[in-house]
């Protein structure tokens, strides 16, 4: 089944390309304009077109994103030159270009230039010369970890809207009484005669403000935000102006901003709080000691939170820590989940319910030495 909906597909991008072909879609330096080909940059699925050398003649947006590139960068320029494909894929470009052979294939593997692996299921398709002049193979890719992120997105969403609603009806439930417990012992400690005795009263108040404290920080999400326009380089440089005032040793914390991002619309203390949450939970695993990065980039054509948009942006807090623990991978957007002792596990909860106001993603993959929590903001709407 998924083998005929790749084939099926693949025949509507090759209308695409000769209906483009037809209207004269390529410039004098044989690559691909554009405006010819807008319609492949809605599709989710990475299109490329390469010529008998194995040079890019287009990208669509997807395949920008899936290869972190851009089409500026890489037209003119070998495949090799942005990835490396296994040997199967490498194979079936070479019998697409020599034997004019299609091919399809699942789980196959392909490293990006920056050393990323992808697991894709891909297609590729010879076209005539008098159709698309200049171009020999349409390769379409899909990235298999889209279809499961997605899914499991779904299921983590759901989950955490249950949890929530359970936290907030038990946080207001434990606030009143708390208020009583903490007034008792004030009026305990004025009608103590012996001094000796108030501390253990004050032992109790300052509990009882300690759990209102985390009572108050469970109910915060759940707040309306104030929605301005901001540019989310000045967010970053404030979180990385309290970090540098909160870990004044060896922490280095670097940019990699690109700074042709237009500004979007969020609640600018949200955006604060929630990329500081990630970049705070870095530097405490590291003690105060490592090397925290901050990076930017645009996304085209992406889907977020079930809707298509345009132009997008993804905000990379990436540190060379520890990494986070096996056993609490899977939960750790979960309230009270910490893999700190003392921690109050409510750090990436708060950020991820602050990226879902903005109708956002965020994701995290960790290994000892690279922790990259990835953050996904909508700017315009398709």
């Amino acid at each position: 089944m998924v083998k005929r909906v790749m084939i099926m597909n693949v025949w509507s991008v090759t209308q695409v390309v000769i209906g483009a072909a037809c209207q004269g879609g390529y410039n004098a330096d044989m690559n691909v304009t554009h405006t010819s080909f807008a319609g492949l940059d809605l599709l989710a699925s990475a299109v490329l077109l390469i010529d008998e050398g194995q040079i890019i003649r287009y990208i669509n947006a997807a395949g920008e994103n899936l290869l972190a590139v851009s089409s500026r960068a890489v037209l003119g320029k070998t495949l090799a030159s942005i990835c490396t494909c296994s040997a199967t894929l490498q194979g079936a470009l070479d019998n697409g270009l020599n034997n004019n052979w299609g091919y399809t294939g699942q789980n196959i593997e392909l490293w990006r230039a920056d050393g990323e692996t992808l697991h894709i299921n891909c297609t590729v398709t010879p076209l005539r010369p008098d159709i698309a002049p200049g171009v020999r193979l349409l390769l379409e890719l899909q990235p298999i970890e889209h279809h499961l992120a997605a899914t499991r997105e779904e299921r983590l969403i759901e989950q955490q809207q249950a949890n929530r609603e359970l936290i907030r009806n038990l946080a207001h439930e434990i606030k009143n009484p708390l208020g009583g417990i903490r007034g008792a012992a004030q009026l305990l400690e004025h009608e103590l005669a012996n001094p000796s005795l108030k501390e253990y009263t004050q032992v109790i108040i300052k509990e009882a403000d300690r759990l209102q404290d985390l009572m108050q920080r469970l109910l915060t999400p759940h707040r309306p935000m104030l929605p301005a326009t901001v540019n989310i380089h000045e967010i970053l440089e404030r979180v990385r102006s309290l970090l540098r005032a909160e870990f004044p040793g060896s922490l280095a914390v670097h940019r990699d901003y690109d700074t042709s991002l237009p500004e979007l619309v969020g609640d600018r203390e949200q955006l604060i709080q929630t990329v500081l949450n990630i970049a705070r939970n870095a530097a405490q695993a590291m003690n105060g000691d490592g090397e925290i990065i901050l990076r930017t980039r645009s996304l085209r054509q992406v889907t977020l939170a079930k809707k298509r948009y345009r132009l997008a942006m993804e905000i990379k807090v990436i540190d060379n820590g520890p990494g986070i623990p096996d056993e609490i991978r899977e939960r750790m957007f979960y309230p009270l989940v910490s893999g700190r002792e003392g921690g109050s596990g409510l750090g990436l909860t708060i950020a991820q319910n602050f990226v879902q106001h903005h109708h956002g993603s965020i994701e995290c993959a960790s290994r000892p030495g690279n922790t990259v929590f990835t953050l996904r903001l909508p700017i315009e709407q398709a």
